[in-house]
């Protein structure tokens, strides 16, 4: 990343399909059979451009034990059905709680 701006200023046109990242952050993550398999906690952007990951917290209870994972955009579904917004994936729990772990703060420092 870089500390100064070194391209001119482009302004850009949100479309009807487009997602904004305050609605994904907190939705729920569903497999397949519609079960609840973890939360969008964050979301990973290279070089502050592109998205190319979707932080998830998976397993634990209430906030304690759980861990994170981060997953492909292109491996998801998002949906929104009478206002409310899901995440779906191709997966089960245990995939998940087996998948390769990221360490990871919610603080900003």
């Amino acid at each position: 990343m870089a500390d100064t701006a070194t391209v001119k200023l482009k302004f850009v046109t949100v479309k009807p399909a487009d997602v904004m990242s305050s609605k994904l952050v907190g939705t729920t993550v569903y497999n397949n059979k519609n079960e609840n398999v973890g939360e969008v906690e964050d979301l990973v952007i290279e070089n502050g451009k592109t998205i190319t990951g979707v932080v998830v917290s998976v397993g634990g209870f209430l906030g304690m034990g759980e861990s994170y994972v981060v997953l492909d955009p292109s491996t998801l579904a998002i949906s929104d059905k009478d206002g409310k917004w899901a995440v779906h994936a191709d997966t089960d729990k245990d995939t998940l709680k087996n998948a390769p772990k990221f360490s990871y703060s919610k603080k900003k420092s």
